[in-house]
C-alpha cells in the first residue's frame, strides 16, 4: 500500500487574493532581494576559490547555509513560475559551489579559504555539516525543480565524503547544529541510495552516546572559546593563540564549578534522542532534529522513535508554545548575557521578551507537516496553519523587504523588522517556505486525497489510473466559505478526507446542495471523510463559522493572568498603538464584548480588522504620585481595534500587545 505523501508544490497552482499576492512578492521582491544581499555582504564572493576577506571584512563559517537556502528558494520559484534571467542567475552560483568542490568531494567555501586546518575540526561549532545539510536540501530541489543534475552531482559527492568519513565503522561525529540529518533522507528519496538514509540514522542514534562535543572542546581558536562556554556551560580553556598560529589549548578543570558542569543540553546531545522527554536547548535545532527523526520513522517504521516523538509534541505544543506559535521564549539561558535562542522551561512564555525565532517557526512547520503524513491526524496540520498564518508569517514584512528574527508578543515601539542581519538565516528560509507553500495543501495515498489547508489552489492528481483536477475556491483566511469542485474524465472513486479545524464550533458541509453530517462523516483524526464515486462537476461547500474567540492560557503561564488574546479563524490578532488613542496597558477587555469585523481593503494590504468597545483606565484626579491608599483610576469605554499579529510593525512605530487586559 502507497505511504500517505504531499502532493509535490509543483503540481499544486496557488490562486487567490490572500496568499497569490504574497507569493508573486516573494518571488519579485525576497529573492532577487536576498541575492543581492548576499552579493553586498561577501557570502557569493566567499564561493571563489582563494578569496579572502578584505581588511576589516569579516566573514562567517555559516555564509553557505544562506546561499544554498536563496538556491532552494529560487529552484522551488522556477519550478511554478519559469524565469530565464532568475534560472542563469541559479546556474552561476552553482557552478561557484562546482568550481569551489575539491577533489575528494568536501564543499564549504570558509575551510577551503579562509580557514583550511580547521576543516572537520570542530564539528559542535562550527557548522560544517550544518552547510552542507542546507547545501544537499539546495541540490535535491533544483533537480526536482529543473531536471538538472548540476547542483544533485556536487552534493552527492559532497554526501559521499560525508559517508567516508563520519559513516559506519569511520570516525564518530555528529554536528551542533542539526540539519544534515533530514537533508540526507532527502537525498535518498532522490537517488534510492541507502547508505543516505544509513547515515541519518547513524548521526542521529550517536546523539546522547558520545563524547564529542565535550572531546572537541580540548582544541579551540581564542574567538571560539567565550561561544563554546556559553553554549556548554564549560569552563573557559587557556590559550593564548591566534587563529592563525598553533593551538595549545587546554580546559582549566580547577575553574569548573557546580554551575559550570559540561552539558550539551543546547544541541540535544544530553541523552539518546529515543530517551528524550522534553525540548530543552535551542529551538531551531531541536526543530531540524525532531524533522529528521520523524523522516527516519516515516521511512522505517521505528516505534520507539516514534514514541520520541509523541511525548517531545506533546510537551512542545501543550507546554511551551505561544498561541502564535512561535517556540523558544528566551534569547538568554539562565545566568547567561548572550544569544541562547532556546527552550526554557514548561509554561515560561514572557511576551515581551519574547526570542520566538522565525526559523523556529518555520522549523515547526516542517516538523508537524512530517509527524501528519507519519499518522494523518488534524493536530499536526492545525500547528502547520498556525504557524503559516502567525509565527511564520510574522516574519517578513508585507512588501517582502524586511525580516524579523525575533517575534515578540508585545512591544513598546523599539523592536522592528530588518532588511539583513548578520546571522541572515531567516530571510532565505522565509523565502524557501513560501516558495515551497503548495506541498503543504495536499496529501495522498493511493486512493486517499486530503486536502489540508484551505488555500485557493487548483492541484493535478492521478488516482488510479484516472487524472482527476480538484479546484479549491476561497477567500480564507478572512471567510470560512471553501469550495471544492471536482474536474475528471469519467466518475472514479477515492476518499476525500478535509481537515476540521480544532477552532471551529461549527461547520456546515454540502455535497451537490445536500447537507451531509458532520459528526457522522468526521473520523477520530479529525477530518471529514467522503468516500464515493465521484463525478465530473461534483462540488462540495465547506463553511466554517469564524467567530472571534478570546482565547485565555494555562494559569501557569505568568505573563498572561487576568488576559485574553483574540483569534478569529486561523489568525491570531493583536492591537497596535496607533490604532488607539490610550496606551495599550490601559486596555480592558470586557469578556462580554461583542465585535464586529470588517474587511478593509486599505488596510495592510487588506485585512479583516475587529472591533469593539472596551475600558480604558483614567485617573479622575491627577497625580505624581506612585502609590496611593484611595482609590483615583475610573475605567471609561473606549473602541478597541484588532489586526492580525502578523501585519504588525508595517505602519507607524508604536507599541503592540497580542495579550490584553481581561474583565470578567
Amino acid at each position: 500500500m502507497q505511504k500517505l505523501h504531499p502532493i509535490p508544490f509543483n503540481q499544486v497552482t496557488i490562486g487567490g487574493h490572500f496568499w497569490e499576492p504574497q507569493l508573486r512578492r516573494n518571488r519579485d521582491v525576497s529573492i532577487p532581494g536576498i541575492y543581492q544581499l548576499c552579493q553586498d555582504t561577501g557570502r557569493l564572493a566567499m564561493l571563489h576559490k582563494g578569496w579572502k576577506p578584505a581588511p576589516g571584512q569579516e566573514a562567517h563559517f555559516f555564509w553557505d547555509s544562506d546561499v544554498a537556502k536563496w538556491l532552494e528558494a529560487a529552484s522551488y520559484s522556477l519550478a511554478t513560475h519559469p524565469d530565464p534571467a532568475l534560472e542563469h542567475r541559479v546556474d552561476e552560483v552553482i557552478k561557484l559551489f562546482a568550481e569551489l568542490q575539491e577533489t575528494d568531494g568536501y564543499v564549504n567555501s570558509y575551510f577551503i579559504n579562509i580557514a583550511p586546518e580547521y576543516r572537520w575540526k570542530n564539528l559542535s561549532f562550527f557548522h560544517e555539516l550544518y552547510c552542507a545539510g542546507h547545501l544537499i536540501e539546495a541540490g535535491v530541489a533544483h533537480f526536482q525543480a529543473t531536471g538538472k543534475e548540476t547542483l544533485l552531482n556536487v552534493v552527492r559527492r559532497f554526501a559521499d565524503h560525508i559517508y567516508d568519513v563520519f559513516g559506519p565503522g569511520k570516525r564518530v561525529g555528529i554536528c551542533g547544529h542539526q540539519e544534515i540529518e533530514l537533508a540526507l533522507v532527502k537525498l535518498f528519496r532522490v537517488t534510492h541510495e541507502q547508505r543516505y538514509l544509513e547515515l541519518s540514522q547513524l548521526f542521529l542514534d550517536r546523539r546522547g552516546n558520545t563524547t564529542v562535543f565535550k572531546d572537541e572542546g580540548q582544541d579551540l581558536p581564542p574567538h571560539v572559546i567565550p561561544w563554546y562556554r556559553q553554549f556548554y556551560g564549560a569552563a573557559l580553556p587557556q590559550t593564548s593563540q591566534s587563529l592563525s598560529e598553533p593551538r595549545v589549548t587546554t580546559w582549566d578543570q580547577q575553574s569548573c564549578g557546580e554551575s559550570d558542569q559540561f552539558s550539551t543540553e543546547y544541541c540535544q546531545d544530553h541523552l539518546p534522542v529515543r530517551q528524550q522527554t522534553r525540548a530543552v536547548g535551542h529551538a531551531v535545532r531541536a526543530m531540524y532534529m525532531y524533522s529528521a527523526m520523524a523522516d527516519v520513522v516515516y521511512e522505517t517504521g521505528d516505534q520507539e522513535l516514534l514514541a520520541a516523538l509523541e511525548r517531545l509534541w506533546e510537551n512542545v505544543c501543550e507546554q511551551q508554545m505561544y498561541v502564535t506559535g512561535g517556540i523558544g521564549p528566551s534569547r538568554f539561558r539562565k545566568g547567561d548575557t548572550e544569544d541562547f535562542e532556546g527552550f526554557t522551561g514548561d509554561y515560561d512564555l514572557p511576551n515581551l521578551t519574547a526570542y520566538a525565532e522565525t526559523c523556529a517557526a518555520i522549523g515547526m512547520v516542517f516538523w508537524n507537516h512530517r509527524m501528519f503524513h507519519i499518522a494523518p491526524q488534524r493536530r499536526f496540520m492545525d500547528i502547520v496553519e498556525r504557524e503559516l498564518y502567525n509565527g511564520a508569517l510574522c516574519g517578513v514584512s508585507l512588501d517582502g523587504t524586511r525580516f524579523f528574527y525575533e517575534n515578540s508578543l508585545q512591544s513598546k515601539g523599539n523592536h522592528h523588522r530588518q532588511t539583513w542581519y548578520a546571522v541572515a538565516c531567516c530571510p532565505p528560509n522565509l523565502a524557501r517556505l513560501r516558495a515551497s507553500l503548495g506541498q503543504y495543501i495536499y496529501s495522498q495515498a493511493e486512493r486517499d486525497v486530503f486536502v489540508n489547508l484551505f488555500i485557493q489552489s487548483a492541484v493535478n492528481l492521478e488516482i488510479g489510473s484516472q487524472s482527476v483536477h480538484l479546484r479549491q475556491e476561497t477567500d480564507y483566511p478572512w471567510d470560512g466559505t471553501i469550495r471544492l469542485t471536482v474536474e475528471a474524465a469519467q466518475p472514479t472513486h477515492f476518499a476525500l478526507h478535509l481537515r476540521l479545524p480544532e477552532w471551529s464550533r461549527q461547520a456546515e458541509l454540502l455535497l451537490n446542495g445536500q447537507v451531509v453530517d458532520i459528526a457522522e462523516a468526521t473520523n477520530a483524526n479529525g477530518y471529514i471523510c467522503l468516500d464515493r464515486e465521484w463525478q465530473h462537476g461534483d462540488q462540495i461547500i465547506f463553511t466554517l463559522a469564524m467567530s472571534v474567540e478570546q482565547i485565555e492560557s494555562h494559569p501557569a503561564v505568568l505573563d498572561n493572568i487576568g488576559c485574553v488574546a483574540l483569534q478569529r479563524g486561523p489568525v491570531v490578532y493583536c492591537l497596535e498603538q496607533c490604532d488607539h488613542a490610550v496606551p495599550l496597558h490601559h486596555i480592558v477587555l470586557p469578556r462580554t464584548a461583542q465585535f464586529t469585523t470588517q474587511f478593509e481593503p486599505s488596510v495592510l494590504q487588506g485585512v479583516v480588522v475587529l472591533k469593539t468597545t472596551g475600558l480604558a483606565a483614567q485617573e479622575g484626579t491627577p497625580s505624581s504620585r506612585l502609590y496611593r491608599k484611595d482609590p483615583v483610576i475610573a475605567y471609561h469605554p473606549c473602541e478597541v481595534t484588532a489586526i492580525p499579529y502578523y501585519a504588525w510593525d508595517n505602519r507607524q512605530s508604536g507599541a503592540m500587545r497580542v495579550w490584553i487586559r481581561s474583565l470578567a
